[in-house]
């Protein structure tokens, strides 16, 4: 079955070519300035590396001012749960030397870098990904963007449940609910954006390579040959390309085939890796046949001209969000392996069965070893990570009748005309707004909860690493995808395999309740509930009341792990406050050590906990 996607740009819309940006006109720029100012407004306020300051005596009036004094940002805001900064957009002024001035965001970047603490040599950097998400807001609103009702309700009206699901996946506009330079992207080009970025649904053709086996390593779930992988996902253009092989006088049995990013073809490989290919140790096939989908992930490819097929994750040497987003050939490896592992943990779990938990296994992997650079190079450099790819089940298969997929991101998505789309859903479903979020929370909360009591487990649950099952809008089991690089297991309550061992981590017991506190209430539930309230559907003391008795009652069905309730108690009275911006205002370029995922957090004391008053009750 091909999906017939319709683009996100309008037919009319269509014929901008070259290098022309008729997105980036003196309105839109307004707009985007005036979202992202928010949003840097609200989360650089609940960071703590703001401190609005109340002004008059009119309640919800707040301003806050740079080290010098020049300029002055003045809104109104209702400080929600979890220190969360509801500002109304509308409100937000700027004044400069005490005159009003329009707002402009790289602007108050520079203003505030002090305060901000942003060294000069990474200043430029972090204005260059706030300008690429100003570009992007831009873009979205040129090209418009399907209502939330419809995308809840699958543009297809259901026919076309592949189709439902990357409409859902192109739509999203916001990106990272924290993070306030999100859509970095630095290395695309206007017309990289437009061939690759995911909000735009362009169709994608991957281009395949042959790479010499003595300096790459394939490996695979159990019982995946590597000749039937590819036979199912080339099908008659595997032969092909092994002719291909023989008529430069090649072998094909010497060589392993990887796809690769044209992006990243064009602008790494055929520079930094030339010798490689000079010497053919790399060889260029040609562009496969099926026609994929960028992911919000950017770098990852769902299959449209084939949805039951894998999706495909590329390496990219574009920085993006503190990371430039490579592969490395090392986690490659032990990739399969830890898929396999957590499938057994999972499947032989009955709580987690008993909610439909389950994950899209990446079943192959393949990692490309450049020797000059990995001798020239520090362990984790982005030079080390320009060629590999990985194989993930597609999440078609595991759908029933009536069912449809969304990527948990759409739940915080808010279309042009203000409407959430988890009202929508809401609405959708007929159900009572809490009735609705308990549905939810058993499907996607409880699974996490469990996993962390039982075997101190955590797994990367934002809202792009989660995909929905979802029936007549309500949510009724949760998929975790991005396994190898993103779970860690945090205590010794698991033996594991030899060649799985890369994910086990020492992280003290405090920081270990984070996988719920930080990873979904500061950054999920916080901007779910704020989002609730603002929309009039239920009030956030009513959406904390119903989190804590879906937690409560998993945890009266498990009295054997009642030590565990106390070692990590989802009802302390606060806990500590991870920043993400922080992170990233540090080092904008390598935030974080993903093989230490403790070491580098940066903290700002605590929060008070919203569960806290439910416990005891």
């Amino acid at each position: 079955m091909t999906i017939h996607l319709n683009s996100a740009i309008p037919a009319n819309r269509a014929t901008a070519v070259g290098n022309a940006a008729p997105h980036l006109d003196r309105e839109r720029w307004d707009r985007a300035n005036r979202h992202v100012l928010r949003k840097a407004l609200a989360e650089f306020s609940h960071e703590r590396i703001l401190a609005p300051e109340p002004v008059g005596n009119e309640s919800g009036s707040y301003r806050v001012r740079s080290d010098d004094g020049t300029h002055e940002y003045r809104f109104s805001a209702r400080v929600l749960e979890l220190d969360h900064w509801s500002i109304n957009a509308d409100s937000i002024r700027c004044f400069q030397d005490g005159t009003e001035a329009p707002l402009d965001v790289l602007e108050f970047i520079t203003a505030f870098s002090g305060t901000l603490g942003i060294n000069l040599q990474m200043l430029p950097v972090y204005l260059e990904e706030i300008s690429s998400t100003l570009a992007s807001h831009a873009y979205k609103q040129w090209a418009g963007q399907s209502s939330a009702a419809e995308l809840a309700a699958g543009v297809t009206g259901g026919l076309d449940r592949a189709a439902d699901f990357q409409a859902i996946e192109r739509s999203m506009t916001e990106g990272h609910p924290c993070f306030v330079a999100n859509n970095g992207r630095l290395g695309f080009g206007l017309n990289d954006y437009r061939a690759f970025a995911p909000e735009t649904g362009a169709p994608v053709q991957l281009e395949w390579i042959a790479v010499h086996r003595s300096h790459a390593v394939f490996t695979s779930t159990a019982g995946l040959d590597y000749r039937a992988h590819l036979e199912a996902e080339l099908g008659p253009l595997l032969g092909d390309f092994d002719d291909e092989l023989r008529l430069q006088g090649l072998d094909p049995d010497q060589y392993f085939l990887v796809p690769v990013h044209p992006w990243q073809w064009e602008n790494k490989l055929t520079v930094t890796f030339a010798a490689e290919i000079a010497r053919q140790r790399i060889v260029h096939l040609g562009t496969g046949r099926d026609t994929y989908q960028a992911q919000q992930s950017i770098r990852t490819f769902f299959n449209t001209s084939a949805p039951d097929r894998h999706y495909i994750k590329t390496a990219m040497s574009v920085l993006n969000m503190g990371f430039m987003r490579g592969l490395s050939p090392q986690y490659m490896k032990a990739t399969p392996a830890i898929n396999d592992w957590l499938r057994n943990l999972i499947e032989s779990d009955a709580a987690l069965r008993r909610r439909g938990f389950t994950m899209i296994a990446e079943l192959a992997a393949i990692g490309y070893h450049n020797l000059y650079y990995e001798a020239g190079s520090a362990k984790g450099s982005p030079y080390r990570k320009m060629l590999s790819a990985l194989w993930r089940e597609s999440p078609l298969p595991l759908l029933r009748d009536g069912q449809q997929l969304a990527t948990m991101a759409s739940l915080l998505h808010v279309d042009s005309e203000g409407k959430p789309m988890v009202s929508a859903f809401m609405e959708r479903s007929g159900l009572a707004p809490e009735d609705w979020l308990r549905r939810y929370f058993e499907a996607y909360l409880v699974p996490l909860v469990h996993c962390l009591y039982q075997y101190e487990l955590a797994f990367m649950p934002h809202g792009e690493n989660v995909i929905l099952v979802l029936e007549d809008g309500v949510p009724v089991r949760a998929i975790m995808k991005d396994i190898a690089e993103e779970i860690v297991v945090m205590g010794d309550k698991l033996d594991l395999p030899e060649e799985v061992l890369r994910i086990k981590a020492d992280i003290p017991d405090g920081e270990k309740v984070l996988a719920i506190f930080t990873d979904i209430f500061d950054c999920i539930f916080r901007f779910l509930a704020a989002l609730l309230e603002e929309d009039g559907k239920l009030c956030q003391e009513e959406f904390w009341r119903t989190a804590a008795a879906a937690i409560k009652e998993y945890q009266a069905q498990h009295p054997e792990l009642a030590a565990q309730f106390s070692r990590y108690d989802l009802f302390a009275a606060d806990f500590e406050l991870s920043c993400l911006n922080r992170l990233q205002l540090r080092n904008n370029q390598h935030m974080l050590d993903l093989a230490d995922p403790s070491g580098g957090l940066q903290m700002a004391g605590r929060l008070a906990n919203p569960l806290a008053r439910s416990a005891g009750k």
